[in-house]
């Protein structure tokens, strides 16, 4: 198709490039994250994974990702890999069709490259201080293969099976949140307990820092994902702020209330979670559902985190109570509260009376998720029949920086 005639929206171009670069800091930002949680002996290691994701994801996407995510339909399923595979035939007029914001199509590739980074990066938080990098290499090659390129391409491409279904999902709750959510619960069963179990985080202004970045990419995350500027672009950055805000001071006070000091790290985590839940829901919905979305994200998240504690799973970082729960709960409530008054491009839910797109969504989020998990324990014990999946106790003890990398980020002395 010939679209050198459509012309570059320059104010859209702009916009879209900015919010790429936004939704890219959220990798260094998760990397911050998460390497404040963990010991101060493994901090190289989670940090690096997060960026080991930055380079080797792009070069998968490069390769055959946004193929395999945005090319001619295979059943509604995947695209066909070859058809822009190392970018072949995008050229400097070749013009992103999806709608008519005039954006070039290599913004389209660097936006969505973006996502499909951080979103196996959210998984390394689950398995933190206990898999080898080997294997975590080939996790994250086949993950992104059988699991995000295909999310990508059924909810995201015109042609995909549920797109065309009715689903729904604004940024990412079934793409990004709910499978990294449910194939970190996957890993934690098959990796297992810790030998060295240290919850105590190391730094907790490294925290903060990596909450504040993803928080300010996040308006990239969600508000570009309107692929334009106009009024559902402004909208879902709003929405996304309420539901992060209400959703901290829920987390606070949930666990103030029941017994414990307000903690700065579950204000930081309450945060997280909202941001996780509204996501799916951001340009759908109005900014007084978004306050709903939040305090419900601050309550679920909590208690999910409280169930998996009583079950023993040792999600070391949280990632299924926060993103998993998190993206599958605002998948839901996008079911319920979704109103076309807000985004003539979306659907009606529950409460407009449209049942049936409620039911859509749950069954999209329960058949994802189910996948993602089910995928994910399958290809850990594949790939623990090649390179061991798990460190030995020894390497535990010693910290994975030293034992796997030979590094240190506070080396004694200096």
């Amino acid at each position: 198709m010939n679209t050198a005639s459509i012309p570059v929206n320059v104010g859209n171009t702009g916009f879209m490039l900015l919010c790429a670069s936004l939704v890219m800091l959220m990798t260094p930002g998760l990397a911050f994250f998460y390497g404040g949680l963990v010991q101060r002996k493994n901090v190289l290691t989670i940090m690096m994974q997060s960026f080991m994701s930055l380079g080797w994801t792009t070069v998968l996407w490069f390769a055959f990702g946004y193929s395999e995510s945005f090319g001619p339909t295979w059943h509604g399923i995947i695209g066909n890999p070859t058809t822009y595979a190392f970018l072949r035939g995008v050229t400097l007029h070749t013009m992103f069709t999806g709608n008519d914001a005039g954006i070039p199509l290599v913004v389209h590739i660097a936006y969505q490259m973006m996502f499909a980074i951080i979103t196996p990066a959210l998984i390394t938080g689950a398995f933190a201080n206990r898999v080898t990098f080997k294997a975590y290499f080939w996790f994250l090659t086949a993950w992104l293969i059988f699991v995000y390129f295909p999310f990508v391409h059924m909810l995201w491409s015109p042609n995909g099976i549920l797109a065309k279904w009715g689903c729904l999902d604004f940024a990412g709750g079934i793409v990004v949140h709910a499978s990294a959510g449910f194939a970190a619960l996957a890993s934690v069963l098959y990796v297992g307990r810790r030998h060295v179990i240290e919850n105590k985080p190391h730094n907790v202004p490294l925290i903060a820092l990596g909450t504040g970045l993803l928080w300010f990419g996040w308006y990239g995350f969600n508000a570009g994902s309107e692929l334009r500027v106009d009024s559902v672009t402004a909208s879902a950055f709003l929405n996304t702020d309420i539901a992060a805000s209400f959703a901290a001071i829920t987390w606070l006070l949930v666990e103030w209330a029941r017994g414990s000091q307000p903690k700065f790290i579950g204000l930081l985590t309450g945060a997280v979670a909202g941001l996780a839940t509204i996501t799916p829901c951001a340009g759908f919905v109005s900014p007084t559902t978004a306050v709903v979305i939040g305090i419900a994200a601050g309550v679920v998240c909590y208690f999910a985190i409280t169930l998996k504690n009583s079950m023993g799973w040792d999600d070391a970082l949280d990632v299924w109570g926060v993103h998993g729960v998190g993206g599958f709960l605002g998948i839901v409530l996008l079911g319920v509260f979704a109103s076309t008054l807000w985004n003539p491009n979306g659907a009606d839910g529950l409460l407009r009376g449209n049942p049936a797109f409620l039911g859509k969504q749950f069954v999209a989020a329960v058949v994802c998720s189910a996948w993602a998990f089910v995928f994910t324990y399958a290809m850990l014990h594949l790939i623990n029949l090649v390179t061991r999946v798990k460190v030995d106790e020894a390497a535990e003890e010693s910290g994975l920086d030293l034992t796997l990398h030979g590094e240190e980020a506070y080396p004694l002395g200096v």
